[in-house]
């Protein structure tokens, strides 16, 4: 059904690409660029010798693409890197976007973003400059709130599709404390505009620099939220006097031009986004397994041990979180490489 589906998607997107350059639809050069963890899919259109474009097939009873068209408008006349946008077709579903190349960041990465290597050290300080500049320019008028509600909602996600689902679990007595202790923490911090997924794969290498895509989950929210999807995200975990400088120079950064208040110090700053990584660990954690077990994509339980190391190193040094950093190491992680083994996985990513 789903190969019919995307057959049928594919026919209407020939048909829709060629009404809007003339030409004939089914001779047009259309190939399949990418996939991703939602339903969308990318294409990308051969339109003689001009220069090659995205259509990003979003099917409107799945996806709804207002909010990344009104993101790429608000980004691109604030002077940010996002794709032009040149069609939208909010009906069919269909977008056409300025071609960035097929060069994300985590590709550019040694050994898939997990050694210790010189060279991903100065990707990820390109990064964080692009996050800085993202953060300094982006409007977060029209924005939706990151609030109590969603926070809450994407927590949930932890005990509802890993813990019940996956592994046939209870959370720990802790767990309703825990919870409202990471979502008072990102309430408590200056808010700008949240990319809201910051990671290797949504930065492509394009024309001498990095470039923002999949942004329409984009939020108005924590300051610390996009700095900890890097830093904590899929492809590296960092050493600790890595991580801890990564920290320190953005706090240094942002209280210099006007992001953060100088009363921020060292050990706040820092609490304050190791407990956003816990909270973003968490949500992925969950989101994880639901993309296996609802929506059948594989590949996505193999990362669990990494956002499991994530999520303990976020939370080691704060006391206050000391009874459920016991319960992940009694309970939470036997529970998870169990199942791992018996579905005959292997973890991915989890030095050093």
């Amino acid at each position: 059904m789903a190969d019919a589906r995307q057959t049928d998607r594919l026919a209407a997107l020939r048909r829709w690409a060629g009404a809007r350059h003339a030409a004939d639809g089914e001779r047009l050069r259309i190939e399949l660029a990418a996939g991703d963890a939602s339903f969308r899919r990318y294409y990308r259109l051969w339109l003689g010798d001009a220069p090659t474009r995205i259509v990003m097939d979003a099917p409107p009873d799945k996806e709804d693409s207002r909010p990344f068209v009104a993101v790429a408008k608000a980004w691109r006349e604030a002077g940010l890197p996002v794709p032009a946008l040149h069609h939208a077709d909010f009906d069919s579903g269909f977008l056409e976007l300025e071609d960035l190349g097929d060069t994300p960041l985590h590709l550019c990465l040694t050994d898939d973003g997990l050694a210790n290597d010189a060279g991903d050290d100065d990707a990820y300080r390109e990064a964080l400059a692009l996050l800085a500049t993202l953060q300094r320019r982006a409007p977060r008028t029209g924005l939706p709130t990151y609030a109590a509600a969603l926070l809450g909602r994407e927590l949930d996600l932890y005990p509802d599709w890993c813990l019940a689902r996956l592994l046939g679990i209870a959370p720990p007595p802790c767990w309703p404390s825990a919870r409202a202790r990471l979502i008072e923490s990102a309430l408590s911090q200056p808010r700008v505009a949240v990319h809201r997924d910051f990671d290797a794969m949504n930065l492509m290498r394009h024309a001498g620099q990095l470039w923002l895509i999949d942004f329409q989950d984009a939020v108005d929210g924590p300051l610390s939220y996009d700095l900890v999807s890097l830093l904590r995200g899929r492809y590296r975990r960092f050493a600790e006097v890595d991580y801890a400088a990564f920290i320190e120079a953005f706090r240094r950064e942002a209280i210099k031009d006007g992001r953060l208040a100088d009363t921020i110090g060292i050990t706040t700053f820092r609490y304050h986004a190791d407990l956003m990584a816990a909270q973003r660990s968490l949500k992925v954690l969950g989101i994880f397994c639901r993309l296996t077990l609802r929506d059948a994509k594989p590949g996505y339980l193999q990362r669990l041990p990494l956002f499991l190391a994530h999520l303990r190193d976020s939370l080691a040094p704060w006391p206050a979180f000391g009874e459920l950093s016991a319960w992940l190491d009694s309970d939470f992680a036997p529970a998870l490489h169990r199942e791992l083994a018996r579905r005959g996985l292997q973890a991915r990513g989890v030095a050093p």
